[in-house]
């Protein structure tokens, strides 16, 4: 880092020699961090650590792109100045960080204020001056997955073309972590969904709920479960075929998919049976919800693969902890016993346990 302008920077030999040990005891750090069975997260947060060892800037923040709409968004933010920043995202190709992310290039600026992609909004919200900026992507082979960026202001020294390969060489071990983080996430939750309705399948269901069940003890939570499958699914198999049938039931978890909070879990159970879990749900609640999901699943408009109308409908049953249950088993015989109640009654409704009475739709 140059620590006046016009200087040529370098310094002697010697420093030279100093900084070159550092860099390597601190990618060193680095490797450990990575080999080390600790959450993704904390590598990320060691390896943000180790930036300032090195480089000593003002602020310094880890930017991850959303790979849905390309924004990026703070993950990591060090220093005063950038901690208000946390969590903060910037549209698509939006400053200089957003350009870096856009073109997997790197950044140095000794001077923002001749460089027409910083944007100085963050400045002015933090009370803060920019003046020199390192900004360079993290990436894996052709993959970005976000920048590491580093900002000193007026009083500070100016970055260097040395302190661009430092970072350069932090933020490809910081892809390599990412990288590798993603594709343990994608093996795990190929183990653990179902691939027809991109549900979770019932063996993690299981484990959840049991967990859910602890949980809700631990912490005297309310917890709720809802038990549904599809009146006469078997019907539409033999009369359309069972691609129809296939078809139907991923209709049918994308629905379910879009009804639930990013806190409930919902699973195929089985053929066409489905089961929702509702954290910190009360009784009421769930059949609010139940209701809403058997609504839209008796207005939706399905088809057959050859486009003939198909009228599809749900029984539901509804059932809580502690009150319907003891145990997840328990609670699990709950739900499905008023789910079958709704079917002696005609099908195409909701119950709930405990009670006689049934919501329900037109009778098939």
């Amino acid at each position: 880092m140059i620590n006046q302008p016009g200087l040529c920077g370098g310094g002697n030999s010697i420093d030279k020699c100093i900084r070159h040990a550092a860099a390597i005891e601190t990618l060193m750090e680095i490797a450990r961090a990575l080999a080390s069975p600790s959450e993704i997260q904390e590598i990320l947060e060691q390896i943000m650590y180790q930036v300032s060892r090195l480089l000593s800037p003002k602020a310094w923040s880890l930017l991850l792109k959303d790979e849905v709409t390309g924004e990026l968004e703070f993950q990591v933010v060090i220093s005063d100045v950038a901690e208000r920043l946390k969590g903060v995202r910037l549209p698509k190709g939006h400053g200089v960080a957003g350009w870096v992310a856009e073109n997997g290039e790197s950044l140095i600026i000794p001077d923002v204020r001749c460089d027409s992609r910083f944007a100085d909004e963050f400045d002015r919200k933090l009370s803060f001056e920019t003046r020199s900026i390192a900004c360079v992507p993290v990436k894996s082979h052709d993959s970005v997955y976000g920048v590491i960026e580093l900002i000193n202001s007026l009083e500070d020294g100016i970055f260097d073309e040395s302190d661009e390969q430092i970072l350069t060489t932090i933020a490809d071990f910081a892809g390599i972590a990412i990288s590798n983080a993603r594709a343990v996430e994608k093996i795990r939750e190929l183990v653990i969904t179902d691939d027809l309705t991109g549900l979770y399948n019932s063996r993690y269901f299981f484990e959840q709920i049991e967990y859910e069940v602890e949980r809700s003890k631990r912490y005297q939570s309310p917890l709720s479960l809802v038990f549904f499958d599809l009146d006469r699914f078997k019907t539409v198999n033999d009369t359309h075929g069972h691609l129809t049938g296939s078809n139907l039931l991923t209709e049918v978890g994308a629905i379910v998919t879009r009804n639930i909070r990013k806190t409930d879990k919902a699973a195929r159970y089985g053929g066409d049976e489905f089961v929702v879990i509702l954290p910190h749900t009360e009784k009421t609640g769930a059949y609010t919800f139940a209701t809403k999901l058997h609504k839209e699943l008796q207005e939706h408009s399905f088809f057959s693969l050859d486009g003939a109308p198909l009228t599809v409908t749900g029984s539901f049953g509804v059932a809580s902890f502690p009150e319907d249950a003891l145990c997840s088993s328990e609670l699990i015989s709950a739900a499905d016993d008023a789910m079958y109640r709704v079917k002696e009654a005609g099908r195409n409704g909701v119950q709930v346990a405990g009670c006689l009475g049934t919501s329900s739709g037109k009778q098939r």
